[in-house]
């Protein structure tokens, strides 16, 4: 029986959804699933997930914050675990973090076969040769790759992967969590239509300039404006809350704060559209969720999911993020259409992208991270004996 493990930081809702899609895949498969998370929470995602009663093998490695955790502990309680379940392959998020690296070199001294799971693009920060360099010598130790979407595997095979052995469909969400059908008659949390913004508040998801953009806005459309949400929080919190008095926009803009996944449905359930207007985004899993509610999607071009989920004119616009007044034009464009359909497009399209989508784009990369691990093993018995 094959036996696959999946190696995040930390497990919030989109990875149990995926998981759940990979276990009932291999069920019908008769593979064995593991999942292993770094520790039970870390700093940057303050989600709550439930991980009882789960049909696979669940393995947290540390149960303190992760951030707490120091590395020679990590990796030797990693290690600890890794040697009791013995996968076969070995899915590994990311390859910066310690415990990712790590993990990717248990592999190597196990003979087991790894995968790459990424959500990186070329144009995410500034490239210096030297650190890709570096990473090109990290990717040559994983036998496949599953990536979010086409940016995605477009960077791997620039760093040398051969694309037949990048697969996509990692950056999903539990579709059905979201659907209209069930979260439509959930209480409606504003009195007014409403455009949508779900970030944490920090620098590169845009908040001012979005702020600006409504501003403008609101001077064009008077009395009939649609209010804005910002559901999130983070270290701008206060500045964001300086410019929305300076703007005179407090009846118009709510701060209802970091809201955990139920939270989040009424304001799905009842939003006139998303935007998401971040000036870097690896993917933008948000888009993902406000499809599925079957909202149409207002999308900075510099999100990693643009070129996979948006389609212009038919479930939404994109714009230039550093372009307040593409925004501006697009929140009064799709407040005076009827933008029904755009949602229903939204939610059709999203279907592709659906925890069973990862779990046929992994099961594929360890497919070939076994193929290719099985050909290296058979290499090196054959030099050890000559």
């Amino acid at each position: 029986m094959t036996h696959i493990a999946v190696l995040f930081t930390n497990y919030g809702p989109y990875h149990l959804a995926r998981l759940e899609g990979l276990y009932q895949h291999c069920r019908r498969l008769g593979w064995q699933v593991s999942a292993i998370e770094l520790a039970r929470s870390e700093a940057d995602y303050a989600w709550k997930a439930s991980v009882d009663n789960l049909p696979y093998r669940f393995i947290t490695v540390c149960e303190q914050s992760l951030q707490s955790v120091k590395v020679p502990q990590l990796v030797t309680q990693l290690y600890r675990r890794l040697q009791q379940i013995q996968p076969d392959v070995l899915a590994i998020a990311g390859y910066a973090h310690p415990g990712m690296l790590a993990a990717l070199v248990w592999t190597t001294l196990n003979r087991k076969a790894a995968v790459l799971i990424s959500a990186t693009k070329a144009d995410d920060a500034p490239r210096k040769s030297w650190q890709e360099w570096i990473k090109q010598g990290i990717l040559q130790r994983y036998q496949a790759a599953l990536v979010g979407g086409q940016p995605q595997k477009r960077y791997l095979v620039q760093m040398g992967m051969p694309t037949e052995k990048v697969f996509t469909g990692y950056n999903v969400v539990g579709n059905s969590t979201f659907h209209p059908d069930r979260i439509r008659t959930l209480p409606n949390p504003i009195e007014k239509p409403f455009f949508l913004s779900v970030n944490r508040f920090v620098a590169k998801k845009n908040l001012f300039r979005l702020l600006k953009a409504y501003s403008h806005y609101v001077e064009q459309r008077g009395e009939q404006s649609w209010h804005l949400v910002l559901c999130g929080d983070g270290s701008q919190r206060s500045e964001l809350e300086q410019k929305i008095q300076a703007l005179n926009l407090t009846t118009q803009v709510h701060l209802p704060g970091f809201l955990q996944q139920d939270a989040l449905l009424p304001y799905y359930a009842h939003a006139g559209c998303l935007i998401h207007a971040s000036l870097q985004e690896q993917w933008g899993l948000v888009v993902n969720e406000a499809m599925a509610a079957g909202l149409p999607i207002l999308l900075s071009r510099a999100c990693g999911c643009y070129e996979d989920l948006l389609i212009e004119g038919v479930n939404g616009w994109g714009f230039d993020p550093e372009q307040s007044e593409q925004m501006t034009d697009l929140m009064l464009k799709i407040s005076q259409c009827d933008a029904r359909s755009m949602g229903e497009s939204a939610l059709a399209h999203i279907q592709k992208f659906s925890p069973d989508s990862f779990a046929q784009g992994l099961v594929q990369a360890a497919q070939c991270a076994l193929g290719h691990s099985a050909v290296n093993t058979m290499v090196q018995e054959v030099k050890g004996r000559s």
